[in-house]
């Protein structure tokens, strides 16, 4: 009898300090912190929407930076001291293999795919193929995407223009943006068909989301949260984590056009 109430006393008293650790996470911060989120371009569309809504229910300020993850990962090499990263998955390992971030520290978020953008109104040419696809890349008078030494989009999209047989066919026409969303001069008539993440096309303003690339060739890219090992106050970060990984934030990212992975 004793060790039954001993033990009903011990996980009531689990639940308690549970329930008292949520709590302090959700409860505005008594002396605010400040936080740098470094983050991949990819996210910015939920991100914006996300961190606002952070910053008034805990009293801490947020700044994110974003930058392609090639950027990003060559300012955790030089030093840089941020104290949350969203990364790619496929660099995420190095980021804890150089010691970036805590080990098993990286969350997968949300997973996205690549997509052609065409400006709105044009007309609409088929990519639904492989030849289709190649055609369609060969008859375009000019395209852009990421410098594939930066950005996870245009890394993969060179291989693709090495499987196709068309890489040097294209480079004459092509135009490589260096951050952002690549695919706003196609909304302005500048270029014809813009490549790049699909929650960086969506966004754009005068232009429309031709498709995805098609299965042979698409590329899904799955963002991880992870708290940097630099991170200024690590309670802050993580709840800054929790937060983005909550069902609520995740909603937000499916809204943006991520697919949302098992947790």
């Amino acid at each position: 009898m004793k060790l039954i109430q001993y033990s009903a006393r011990r996980l009531a008293c689990k639940a308690l300090i549970s329930m008292m650790t949520l709590a302090a996470l959700q409860a505005p911060a008594a002396h605010a912190e400040e936080l740098l989120i470094w983050s991949a371009g990819a996210v910015k569309a939920a991100m914006i929407e996300l961190v606002p809504s952070y910053q008034t229910s805990t009293g801490n300020t947020v700044k994110v930076e974003y930058a392609p993850v090639g950027t990003l990962m060559k300012r955790l090499s030089d030093g840089g001291k941020p104290d949350v990263v969203i990364l790619s998955q496929d660099v995420s390992a190095e980021a804890e293999k150089l010691g970036w971030t805590a080990p098993a520290a990286s969350t997968p978020i949300a997973n996205v795919g690549i997509g052609i953008a065409i400006r709105e109104g044009a007309p609409e040419p088929d990519i639904s193929s492989a030849d289709a696809l190649r055609t369609t890349l060969l008859n375009a008078k000019s395209i852009t995407y990421i410098d594939p030494t930066k950005g996870t989009s245009g890394k993969h999209f060179v291989q693709v223009l090495e499987q196709l047989g068309i890489a040097q066919q294209m480079k004459a026409k092509t135009t490589l943006g260096e951050s952002g969303y690549v695919v706003e001069p196609v909304a302005r008539g500048e270029v014809e068909l813009g490549l790049q993440q699909i929650t960086e096309i969506l966004p754009v303003k005068g232009v429309k989301l031709l498709g995805p690339l098609p299965p042979p060739f698409q590329k899904t890219t799955t963002y991880t949260i992870a708290v940097a090992s630099s991170a200024r106050s690590v309670l802050a970060a993580q709840n800054f984590k929790q937060y983005i990984l909550s069902p609520a934030s995740l909603a937000v990212f499916r809204n943006k056009g991520f697919s949302i992975p098992l947790q």
